[in-house]
């Protein structure tokens, strides 16, 4: 409900438009209305739009200074609307005050809704983890619920993490890492960065055994065994620039190997210099591009239309999944994705 405007009510009959953002995007998902008798507009409109939140921003801000300078010109300069933008403008130019209500609005909260204690903690925790990290754990959560918390990484990486070197970690060489696209959309950087990854490294198409790949990532190849410890969520967690900690959420191998590529394409397309680097359920920007890097990464396309030879089956989607040593699910994903088979046949809600 917090997410559509149809729901603002106050007696306006507000048009069916659906708003979701990853953070650096934001959709519009406008449906058409019902038509009745005792609503004076209809809306028509069936649209999904896309635009870069900078450039949503930017627009809003001149709108109302818009409507703010016609108000003046009635004589009206004490609006509550010129109020609350004084407000909103005199908390975006005080970085401590920005910064609390952007983990307020993450974690689904209004302003000033949220525990205080809480807010702070996690504050002072991306001091040491990375404030672009918590917020990570922020868009994960549930309300004032979280996973979660930062101050538990510590003892999850002590008790279930498995050793990791850092300096151990295959990297992107400089000329590959500056021709990946920037400001395009997740998916976009995530699957450049994996075939970029796959060709520096000489994979080409082929499946990639699991000491492969927990050779790129600096760990044990027992790190997608299903002996393994399980955690709440995800992560990496560095300790120091030759120690640290991997934490895997699945159970299963093949999610195991999922989550560990999306760690790995968080450290090649979206490099950020911090101790935490978590692998969540949320939609931001930071959570598609892992994805999408491990989707194409552990099971290139292009390779896997030759091995179905538009076979959609579910039996040789299955025998596709075996083949890369990947979910029949991701399969399917990225079929999806490139429109080969329909949505419906995935359990995917708006924001995927």
């Amino acid at each position: 409900m917090t997410h559509r405007m149809s729901t603002i009510g106050g007696g306006y009959v507000w048009p069916n438009i659906t708003i979701l953002s990853d953070g650096e995007r934001i959709c519009f998902d406008t449906k058409p209305t019902a038509s009745r008798a005792s609503e004076p507009l209809h809306y028509i409109t069936s649209l999904a739009l896309v635009m870069r939140a900078s450039d949503f921003e930017a627009a809003v801000d001149a709108f109302i200074n818009q409507v703010l300078g016609q108000l003046r010109e009635k004589d009206l300069p004490d609006s509550n609307l010129k109020i609350i933008w004084a407000d909103v403008l005199s908390e975006r130019a005080t970085p401590d005050v920005a910064s609390r209500r952007k983990l307020e609005a993450l974690l689904g909260l209004d302003a000033d809704e949220a525990d205080k204690s809480l807010i702070e903690q996690m504050i002072q925790d991306g001091k040491v983890l990375g404030a672009r990290a918590i917020e990570e754990l922020a868009a994960d959560g549930n309300g004032a619920k979280m996973p979660v918390t930062p101050s538990d990484i510590n003892g999850l990486a002590r008790d279930l993490g498995l050793d990791a070197n850092p300096r151990d970690v295959v990297h992107l060489q400089v000329r590959n890492r500056e021709a990946l696209p920037t400001n395009v959309e997740a998916w976009k950087r995530g699957v450049a960065a994996a075939r970029a990854l796959r060709n520096q490294e000489g994979l080409h198409d082929g499946p990639i055994s699991n000491e492969r790949l927990c050779e790129l990532m600096g760990v044990s190849s027992k790190a997608v065994s299903r002996d393994q410890k399980t955690g709440p969520i995800s992560f990496v967690f560095d300790e120091g620039q030759e120690k640290g900690a991997i934490v895997l959420r699945s159970k299963y191998e093949t999610g195991r190997r999922f989550d560990l590529a999306r760690l790995l394409g968080d450290r090649i397309a979206a490099p950020m210099i911090e101790r935490l680097k978590p692998a969540t359920r949320s939609y931001t920007y930071r959570q598609k591009l892992q994805r999408a890097f491990a989707g194409e990464f552990l099971c290139p396309f292009d390779a896997l239309a030759d091995l179905l030879g538009g076979d959609l089956s579910a039996d040789a989607r299955e025998d596709a999944a075996s083949h890369f040593n990947v979910s029949e699910r991701t399969v399917s994903s990225l079929l999806v994705n490139h429109k080969m088979i329909g949505r419906e046949e995935l359990d995917f809600d708006l924001v995927a």
